[in-house]
């Protein structure tokens, strides 16, 4: 993707996450997402934070001392205290921007709002459409991450799928990964397994995929974002 085609896959997925907002009702917003402990408004909070620069992101981490993932969570729940009007209108506000968080890319921002917007939708029952060109973008990604330095750092907040043996390819678009017993399905599900979402196993198949279930990673919750209330 160039510069340009990334920033407006960014920019088309909040939008549709957006629109999926708008017309929540309170008790969806209080549904828990695919994040364990995470509620909708949790991860909808989490998405109006995708552009902290050094300042933010110190003062949030001077704030909320402890792991990465607890300063994620708790800077999240603060802002889940604001409006549900507000956090929806904030995301909507960010469509346009070209910033990005501190310490990454816009590829990161990109995964962000396409997997967490699966975060939300999945549960509710709802359908929240991706860009094929950028669920291509973020497979491969997070494909390419895994043995790098960007890799061990997202590893502290995605869960690690154990990919030795494996060859993921996508039924409904032109990319496959890795070699070994084969795992195929929709691509969207292959990016949800590999970033750790359980969800996303119930939609794939072949030799691979009851070895791929019993991965410690896919067979229960998402670990990755729980955190204890408090600390």
């Amino acid at each position: 993707m160039t510069p340009d085609a990334l920033w407006s896959a960014i920019d088309t997925q909040r939008l549709r996450v957006s629109h999926l907002l708008d017309d929540l009702t309170p008790a969806q917003w209080e549904t828990p997402s695919l994040c364990d402990g995470w509620t909708v408004k949790d991860v909808a909070a989490h998405l109006t934070l995708q552009q902290l620069t050094l300042g933010p992101a110190v003062r949030a981490g001077l704030r909320h001392p402890g792991s990465l993932n607890h300063v994620i969570w708790a800077s999240a729940h603060d802002r889940a205290s604001l409006s549900t009007e507000r956090l929806t209108a904030e995301i909507r506000g960010t469509v346009g921007s070209r910033r990005h968080n501190l310490g990454v890319t816009p590829l990161e921002t990109l995964i962000d709002v396409v997997v967490h917007g699966q975060d939300i939708a999945l549960p509710l029952g709802r359908e929240l459409a991706v860009l094929p060109s950028a669920a291509t973008t973020v497979a491969d990604r997070v494909w390419w991450s895994r043995s790098t330095r960007m890799g061990r750092v997202k590893s502290k907040v995605f869960a690690q799928v154990d990919h030795q043996g494996l060859r993921f390819a996508a039924t409904d678009a032109d990319w496959s990964a890795g070699d070994g017993l084969e795992v195929h399905g929709p691509l969207l599900s292959i990016v949800l397994v590999l970033t750790g979402r359980p969800a996303g196993a119930d939609s794939l198949s072949g030799p691979g995929a009851s070895r791929l279930r019993d991965d410690p990673a896919v067979r229960g919750p998402w670990p990755r974002r729980r955190v204890r209330r408090g600390t």
